[in-house]
Order: structure tokens, then sequence, then C-alpha cells
């Protein structure tokens, strides 16, 4: 066994051990993916929605911060800010559930993908212990053809065991840790997301308050 590397005792692993280190491989390949694509996109997010805040806070008027929507595409507070400007007109209640529900969809964007995250976290390191249980189940096997317990017949089969719980826990590790980091920015983002419709709301209800006022 002194000159097997990772890669030779991978080769010669038997199929059962070979498919789970596939299946393995698939989720890591994934999980990388959308480590990568969440930072992207939550970094526009965030950077999006702070330059949109920025001009709201300026504005003076909605028909001339409504254009500047278009610059933001990405940011919830400019999709929620274009939902309130396109619905004002219809009534306080109408805003409120049309913000309600641009509210449940951007927060599903913005958590989009994280549970294949999780589903990877949680089951990766299993399905390596499936594949080392049974790498070493086929070294006892071996042994008992064999009719010998020596450590050059029983090691080269447990070496190929173990890396499959290394590659369980190889994609494990990382699905876990960004899980949890992108969960906890994706909530960020959605409780500044609800502040803004509040505040969205409250200046739409003092917007028909003073309407119905000078009615009066």
């Amino acid at each position: 066994m002194g000159g097997d590397t990772i890669l030779t005792l991978i080769l010669k692993a038997g199929l059962v051990v070979k498919f789970v280190l596939l299946i393995l491989l698939f989720f890591s390949v994934v999980s990388w993916a959308i480590i990568l694509y969440k930072h992207r996109l939550l970094s526009k997010v965030e950077k999006e929605s702070e330059d949109f805040h920025r001009e709201f806070a300026k504005a003076k008027q909605w028909d001339t911060l409504y254009q500047s929507t278009r610059r933001h595409t990405l940011s919830p507070l400019a999709n929620l800010f274009r939902a309130a400007y396109t619905t004002e007109d219809a009534g306080i209640e109408e805003v409120r559930r049309t913000l309600k529900r641009v509210e449940a969809l951007e927060a599903t964007r913005l958590e989009r993908h994280l549970t294949f995250l999780a589903t990877t976290g949680s089951t990766a390191p299993f399905i390596g212990l499936f594949g080392t249980v049974w790498g070493i189940m086929n070294s006892f096997m071996g042994i008992g053809r064999i009719g010998a317990a020596s450590l050059a017949v029983v090691a080269p089969g447990i070496a190929e065991a173990l890396i499959a719980t290394a590659a369980g826990l190889a994609a494990a590790i990382p699905a876990v840790v960004a899980y949890n980091y992108y969960l906890s920015r994706s909530r960020r983002n959605i409780i500044m997301m609800e502040d803004f419709s509040q505040e969205l709301q409250d200046h739409c209800m003092r917007k028909h308050g003073k309407a119905q006022t000078g009615s009066l």
C-alpha cells in the first residue's frame, strides 16, 4: 500500500464506494456554485439597496425616484417602492396587500438555493459514512476469503472506505458554514425590507389622510 495515492485508492475502490464518491462530488460542486452565486447576488443586492435607500432619503418627489428604480432591479427596496408607487392611488389596503406580496417574493428570492446547502450539510456526512461502512464490510469479506488478517490485506480497503467519510465531510462543512452565513445575510435584508415596507405604508397613509382632509 506504500505507493498508493488517494487517486489510486479511489480508482481501486468498489463500484458502490465510487458511486458514493460521485454523489458527494455532485453535492460539493453544486454547493460551491451556489456559494459563489449567493456571494455575488447578495453583494449586488446590498449595494443597490444601500444606494437606493440613500436616494430615497434625499428624494423630494416620488416621480423622480421612480425613474431611478430602473437602475436598481436587484434591490428589494427598489422593487417595494415600485409596487407602492404604482398602487398608491388604489388605496392603502391595496398598497398593503401589494407590498406583502412583493415582500414574500423578494424573501423567496433572497433565500433561494439555501435549502440545497442545508440538505448537503445534513446528508453528505451520512452518505460518506455509508460508503465507509460498505468499504469496511468488503474488507472484512476479503479477510474471510483469504483467511488472513494482516495489515497488508486490511489497510487498502479501510483506507478507501475512509476516503468516503472524508469526502462527505469535505462536502458538508463548507455547505453548513455557507448556509448559516447566507441565511443570516438574507434575514438582515428581509428585516430591512420589512422596515422599508412599513415606511412606505406610513407615507401612503399620511398622503391619503391629507387628501381626505383636503377634500373636506
